[in-house]
């Protein structure tokens, strides 16, 4: 069993982390403001069943093998930067520009796109590598089982962040329809930023 003075701890640098505005809350916030609440909160919980694998990798130690790996490390970061890219490069040339009233996408497939987002970010991966053991005791049970719920925990707080993130770029894109174009390029913009950001990561 965690420690509580430990665990309380972790929940206080966890709040921390989340409330720095990062990639997976830009994304978040481009989804809600071009398609609407809904879609950026399909994209929010899309983004934390992602978190869900992070978790599992980092219990089983293979975020340590992506830490290691040079290779690995490379082939999932390319993988995340031309997902972006596809995605920024299908919001500013794609045929749902040429209507100020465009087809929206199904939720499902913008869950599945905040999951892929996440999933494909090494960065991710690093992290929680490098927060997660800092908190976990051998003494107190099962490292693993420390780890998922650490790691559990973090998401929580993360889901709850997206949420907000969510409905409120969803709100504000609800007030300003008759500025679609201009928010749908400005999504594809904001993916291809995280596509160049993704590029520029660099095992720590």
């Amino acid at each position: 069993m965690i420690d509580p003075t430990t665990f309380a701890v972790f929940v206080t640098v966890s709040i921390t982390v989340v409330l720095i505005p990062g990639p997976n809350h830009l994304y978040i916030a481009a989804r809600g403001l071009s398609q609407g609440r809904a879609a950026g909160l399909a994209s929010a919980f899309g983004v934390e069943t992602g978190t869900l694998v992070h978790i599992a990798a980092a219990a089983a130690g293979l975020s340590y093998a992506i830490a290691r790996s040079a290779t690995l490390f490379a082939i999932i970061k390319w993988a995340g930067v031309a997902y972006l890219v596809y995605l920024g490069v299908r919001a500013l040339t794609g045929k749902e520009q040429r209507s100020d009233a465009p087809e929206p996408q199904p939720l499902p497939r913008v869950f599945l796109e905040g999951l892929l987002v996440n999933v494909l970010n090494p960065k991710v991966a690093l992290f929680f590598l490098a927060l997660l053991p800092q908190f976990v005791d051998p003494r107190a049970g099962s490292p693993a089982l420390q780890v998922v719920v650490l790691g559990l925990t973090l998401l929580l707080v993360g889901l709850i962040s997206d949420v907000v993130y969510a409905v409120t770029a969803g709100a504000i894109g609800r007030r300003l329809t008759r500025a679609a174009t201009p928010m749908r390029y400005a999504g594809g913009v904001v993916y291809l930023a995280l596509g160049v950001l993704t590029a520029f990561a660099a095992r720590e």
